[in-house]
């Protein structure tokens, strides 16, 4: 390698007319080197290596994604690397990636501006904040009724670690639901909740709890607190790891999966992300670690009593989707639309009409299964109907031999103008009869 001061010195000694060996004598470095600066084949100060730099099969694959999404996380483009066989570590790419340049400049958000933010006291088991984070373009065979799936996030303030529960709707009962899930997966309870001004937390025309999340926040015992207007920082911990779970989980999502097993990849993600190091009082440690010192309330014993209500339509086979499940509804509703109605803790399902008809009830499996649970009375009804309206004789075969009859050849003579030839019948059986009675020969 040389340095731009050598560069400079061979560069002039050859413009005086010196040879490449006599150069080499003078400055005391290879005649390759030499030729190799001079025909602008090396560039000073960068040391040529001895060996294939691992990192040149995936530059394609990295500029490609980095042009696709200029904001997209060396993280998560380091989770995509590893899927392809990448075994470096993550400030070996983010080396790579400052060194070649790969990453453009997003000319849309260059006038972002920056605040200064405030540092807050977490004492353990202090606070839990709980946020929505919208997750657009859910597969389509998850069957929520838009295109959005929603990701109630919690994440205890102190140690950092985080859960999520997926969501259809982040209407007031999906919120309790989500958060009883979420209270579950955290195992325990902080003295103080933290929300956003959501309308299903603060009723804005007083400025107070809603009656039934006041309730519910009763029932758990802990003392909810609404942020201020225009003050979104306060709940950084939860910002925060919602752009982890958008950004490292969302986007990397496939198409494929289910909801059930979209939810227990999230569930395994935010636990792998208590490893991640946490500057403490004591030094360096992990979420896991301060989460262990959180020191959690104990749940209630019986969870609080809402009820979850989400349409469904059914399907030609009188059975509706739920959960990873299938369940039967009377015959007369094939192809309706009916709403499934789930009380938090209870062990059944209602199925009831558009006009709040409970029509039928079914023991409640557990989600993602796959199975197809039909009552008794509603085969037997389906069955009836399909035999009742099955039309009469065997159906056609697909490769049958059925010819042009006799009135479709009377109605293509009248077409085509031509006449059809009368033909005359013989009947022997009078000429035998005959014979039979003559004895002699005429």
């Amino acid at each position: 390698m040389l340095s731009e001061r050598s560069s400079v010195d061979i560069h002039a000694l050859h413009r005086q007319g010196m040879t490449i060996s006599e150069i080499a004598r003078r400055t005391n470095h290879d005649r390759k080197t030499i030729r190799a600066h001079l025909a602008g084949e090396r560039q000073p100060g960068i040391r040529k290596r001895a060996s294939p730099d691992p990192f040149d099969p995936f530059v394609d694959y990295v500029t490609a994604r980095l042009v696709e999404d200029p904001h997209l996380w060396a993280m998560t483009l380091l989770d995509e690397l590893h899927r392809l066989g990448f075994t470096g570590s993550y400030p070996t790419l983010t080396r790579q990636i400052r060194a070649r340049r790969l990453r453009p400049a997003c000319i849309a958000c260059a006038h972002v501006t920056k605040r200064a933010n405030a540092i807050i006291e977490h004492p353990p088991g202090e606070e839990t904040q709980f946020d929505w984070v919208e997750l657009p373009d859910a597969p389509t065979g998850w069957g929520y009724p838009t295109k959005r799936a929603y990701a109630l996030v919690g994440s205890l303030a102190h140690s950092g670690s985080w859960r999520a529960v997926l969501s259809p709707s982040m209407d007031e009962p999906h919120l309790l639901a989500a958060m009883t899930a979420l209270l579950a997966l955290h195992g325990g309870l902080t003295r103080i909740w933290w929300f956003d001004r959501m309308r299903t937390v603060l009723n804005p025309a007083t400025g107070d709890l809603t009656p039934t999340f006041a309730a519910f926040a009763k029932h758990h015992g802990v003392t909810a607190v609404v942020c201020r207007p225009r003050s979104g920082n306060r709940k950084g911990v939860v910002e925060k790891n919602n752009h982890t779970a958008a950004q490292r989980w969302w986007r990397n999502l496939s198409d494929e999966v289910t909801a059930e097993h979209a939810q227990v990849s999230l569930e395994a993600f935010a636990r792998r992300q208590d490893g991640r190091r946490r500057e403490g009082k004591h030094g360096t440690t992990t979420a896991a670690a301060m989460r262990a010192t959180e020191g959690l309330r104990p749940l209630p014993p019986a969870v609080f009593p809402v009820v979850v209500a989400e349409q469904r339509t059914a399907t030609r086979q009188a059975l509706i989707d739920w959960r990873g499940n299938r369940y039967s509804v009377p015959p007369e509703l094939a192809a309706a639309r009916v709403t499934v109605q789930h009380r938090l803790g209870a062990a059944v399902i209602d199925i009831a009409t558009a006009s709040g008809v409970v029509v039928a009830r079914h023991r409640l499996a557990e989600p993602g299964l796959g199975v197809t649970i039909r009552d008794t009375g509603h085969v037997t009804a389906l069955e009836t109907i399909a035999l009742a309206s099955a039309p009469p004789g065997r159906p056609h075969r697909r490769k049958e031999r059925i010819p042009p009859g006799s009135a479709a050849l009377a109605a293509a003579a009248i077409l085509t103008g031509e006449t059809t030839p009368t033909t005359t019948v013989i009947d022997l059986a009078a000429y035998e009869q005959a014979a039979k009675n003559r004895n002699t020969l005429p």
